[in-house]
């Protein structure tokens, strides 16, 4: 590749020198965005309930010898309290954000006949509240980074389960992810004014603490697998490379959209309706 390509590249997708937060950034999808911005230049802060696990994930992200950097330390978006103690630990590092990546989450899963009312109150709290609250408080620092060349970004953390009636037994999970897509649709109207874009990954399987379940072992990602159209679960490159066009000047004009990394699965169904007739 020539000079002149690897300039127009890095110009077009670098993210060199701007300044992110991850949330819950120390496993699985949070910790593929963050290596993959490191690796690209930025300035990541990773931030989680597990801050020794933040620390430690930093520092082997930094180990690596990429052009950026990572920081970690720890930060609950549980709850009001913990979103308030967050901010101002962001604060104190910076006084501008150009990247906030809402990755934090959790799950909950049960049968139809037993799923129990508390998992609805701590599931939509980090999902869905501790997200809107967090970029919320955050919004002076995005607006403080923001350009109309180059706006501050927001990426919210949905899922397929959220795009289709899909549960698995994760009911509360699946409705706050759909709840994710329609506030990342609001907060985008809401926030372009500010030069700030706001849009939504809604990721297919990949290994991470939450789907550990499902993907610890080889032969239980082969199965998995075999249900996804392109035969494979998402993997590093898929959601870094995803971050770095929606986070670099290649991405400034898009707002709004839920981006599919899901292998297919958004796109498949069993509907024939004519062609058997």
């Amino acid at each position: 590749m020539s000079d002149a390509s690897d300039s127009y590249l890095g110009d077009l997708f670098g993210v060199k020198g701007k300044t992110a937060l991850v949330t819950g950034g120390a496993t699985g999808i949070g910790r593929m965005i963050a290596t993959g911005l490191v690796q690209a230049g930025a300035r990541v802060m990773i931030a989680s309930r597990k801050g020794e696990d933040c620390v430690r994930v930093a520092d082997e992200i930094n180990a690596l010898g990429a052009a950026g950097s990572a920081e970690g330390f720890a930060g609950d978006v549980g709850t009001a309290e913990g979103v308030a103690d967050l901010v101002e630990a962001v604060k104190a590092r910076t006084d501008r954000l150009h990247i906030l990546v809402n990755n934090a989450g959790v799950s909950w899963g049960a049968a139809y006949e037993e799923f129990p009312h508390a998992a609805w109150a701590k599931v939509m709290s980090v999902n869905v509240a501790g997200l809107f609250t967090l970029t919320r408080d955050l919004t002076p620092l995005l607006v403080a980074a923001a350009s109309d060349a180059d706006p501050a970004r927001i990426i919210n953390l949905g899922s397929v389960m959220g795009t289709q009636p899909a549960a698995d037994g994760a009911y509360s999970y699946s409705a706050s992810k759909a709840a994710v897509h329609h506030l990342t649709r609001i907060l985008a109207e809401e926030l372009a004014g500010r030069r700030i874009t706001v849009n939504a990954f809604a990721p297919g399987p990949f290994q991470s603490r939450m789907t550990a379940f499902a993907t610890a072992k080889e032969e239980q990602v082969e199965r998995v697998s075999a249900g996804v159209p392109l035969g494979r679960i998402g993997g590093p490159d898929d959601v870094a490379g995803a971050t770095l066009y929606l986070c670099s000047r290649a991405g400034a004009y898009i707002t709004g959209a839920i981006l599919p990394i899901d292998g297919g699965l958004s796109v498949q169904h069993d509907i024939r309706l004519f062609k058997d007739a």
